[in-house]
C-alpha cells in the first residue's frame, strides 16, 4: 500500500520503517528540512535497538523516502498516519495543534478516498475534530472528496519499539465505517500472521483505550514506590514483597520495580491529560491524581536519601551519577528522574560526574546545557574517580553485575 506518515519523531519514524519492512510504499514527512536532510542521508535523530538499520535498508530499496513536501505525500497516499506531537499544555491538557495543522493540510491537498490514521496519542473526541477540520478545507474547495477518520493508538515501548511494532500483542483500531476496517485489517494482517490480534472499535473507545493502557501501568509504577517506601519505614524487603505478589496471575511482574519514579514522553503526560479530561467532564480522576502526586515526590527520594545523609548544604561535594535517559536503552530524557535529582544537587553546591551509555548527547546539549557544575565521562567507572557518593538511576544492564572491588577504590 502507499502510505504517509507525516511527523517523522518517534512514533512516526518506527511505524513508517515497519511499514516500509513489510512491502508498503511510504513517505515519512516533516517541516524540520535538517532532519529529513540527516534521514536521506541515514542519520537518525533518536536511539532506538534496530531503527537505524532498519531505515537505512529500506531507504536503499527505496520503499522508504523522507520529505518536506506534504502536498506530494498527501495526494499520493491510500492511508495517512498523523503522528506528530502532541506535547502537554500548562493545564495539563494535550496541545493538538500540531494535529489541526496537518488535518487542514490534508483538506488542502485531498483528491481521492484515503483514511486519515490518528497515530499521535489524542484525547477522546480528537478524530471528531480533524474529520471537521478536513470537511471544512473540502467544503472551500468546493469538492465531495469521501474520507474516513481512524484512530490507531500505538503501544510502542521505548527500548524494543521495532520488536513491539513487528509483534504487536494488540492492534487496535477505532473507526466507524467498516470499510475503513478492512483496508487497516489488510495493513496489519502481515504483522499477525500467527494469531489475529486485531481489535475493532468506536474509535472514541479506540482514543481512550491508550490513555488508559498508560494510566494503568502508570498506577502500577506509583503503587510499587509507594510500597517501597512503607517497606523501608517497617523494615520489610520490597523486593522479596515484589516477588510474593508477581507471582499471582492476576498481578504479574510487569511494571511492580521499584525507582525513582516514572518519566518519559507518555506516562506524564499521558496521567496528567487523562487527568485534565475527568475535570473538563466534571470528574474527579482521584486514584490518578494520587498516581501523579506519588511520582512526582518519588522522583526527590534519592536527594532526600543524600541530605540524610551529607547535610543539605553540599558545596565541595562530588556525585556520580550513573544513569540519564529515563529508562534503559533509550536517550530519551524527557521528563527524566536524573533532572530533577541533578538540579537539586547541584542547587545545594554539588558537583556532578554523569555517565550514561546512550543520552549524553541529549544531556549535554540540551537538557542541562547550561549547568556548568556538571560534566560527562564516557565510563561508569571514570564517573567514579573521587566522588563522595554514586547515585544510580537508570538500570541500564551494564550497571547490573559491577566490579564492586573497582568501585571501592575509586570513591
Amino acid at each position: 500500500m502507499k502510505i504517509s506518515v507525516i511527523g517523522t519523531g518517534y512514533v512516526g519514524l518506527v511505524s513508517g520503517a515497519c511499514f516500509a519492512q513489510m512491502g508498503n510504499s511510504v513517505v515519512c514527512v516533516d517541516v524540520d528540512a535538517q532532519k529529513i536532510a540527516n534521514l536521506n542521508q541515514g542519520i537518525i535523530p533518536i536511539y532506538e535497538p534496530g531503527l537505524e538499520e532498519m531505515v537505512i535498508e529500506n531507504s536503499h530499496k527505496k520503499t522508504l523516502t523522507f520529505t518536506v513536501d506534504s502536498e506530494y505525500a498527501i495526494k499520493r497516499a491510500k492511508i495517512i498516519f498523523i503522528a506528530v506531537g502532541t506535547p502537554m499544555g500548562e493545564d495539563g491538557s494535550a496541545n493538538l495543534q500540531y494535529v489541526f495543522d496537518v488535518a487542514q493540510n490534508i483538506g488542502c491537498y485531498l483528491e481521492d478516498y484515503t483514511i486519515i490514521v490518528d497515530k499521535s496519542t489524542v484525547p477522546v473526541g480528537t478524530a471528531s475534530k480533524v474529520q471537521e477540520i478536513i470537511q471544512n478545507e473540502l467544503n472551500i474547495r468546493n469538492l465531495s472528496i469521501p474520507f474516513d477518520v481512524v484512530s490507531n493508538p500505538e503501544f510502542l515501548k521505548e527500548g524494543v519499539a521495532i520488536d513491539d511494532f513487528m509483534h504487536p500483542d494488540r492492534v487496535v483500531i477505532g473507526a466507524e465505517n467498516q470499510k475503513a476496517i478492512d483496508i487497516m485489517h489488510e495493513l496489519y494482517s502481515p504483522f499477525m500472521t500467527k494469531n489475529d490480534r486485531f481489535i475493532s472499535m468506536d474509535i472514541k473507545s479506540a482514543e481512550m483505550t491508550k490513555y488508559a493502557a498508560n494510566a494503568m501501568l502508570a498506577t502500577k509504577i506509583s503503587f510499587m514506590n509507594e510500597i517501597a517506601n512503607i517497606c523501608e519505614r517497617v523494615g520489610a524487603d520490597v523486593n522479596k514483597v515484589r516477588h510474593g505478589i508477581g507471582s499471582d496471575s492476576r498481578i504479574g511482574y510487569g511494571f511492580i520495580y521499584p525507582g525513582c519514579g516514572y518519566g518519559g514522553s507518555c506516562f506524564p503526560k499521558d496521567v496528567q491529560a487523562l487527568i485534565k479530561t475527568a475535570k473538563d467532564s466534571h470528574y474527579t480522576a482521584r486514584i490518578l491524581e494520587a498516581v501523579e502526586y506519588v511520582n512526582h515526590e518519588q522522583k526527590f527520594v534519592l536527594v532526600q536519601k543524600i541530605i540524610k545523609k551529607f547535610g543539605d548544604n553540599l558545596e565541595g561535594l562530588t556525585f556520580a551519577i550513573w544513569g540519564l535517559s529515563f529508562k534503559p536503552e533509550t536517550d530519551d530524557m524527557r521528563e527524566a528522574s536524573s533532572l530533577v535529582i541533578i538540579k537539586e544537587l547541584v542547587k545545594r553546591g554539588a558537583n556532578v560526574i554523569a555517565y550514561d551509555p546512550k543520552a549524553r548527547h541529549e544531556a549535554e546539549n540540551i537538557y542541562l546545557k547550561n549547568y556548568l557544575h556538571v560534566s560527562y565521562v564516557d565510563s561508569k567507572y571514570d564517573a567514579l574517580k573521587n566522588a563522595d557518593a554514586l547515585v544510580l538511576v537508570t538500570e541500564w544492564q551494564e550497571f547490573r553485575s559491577p566490579d564492586f572491588e573497582e568501585m571501592k577504590k575509586l570513591l
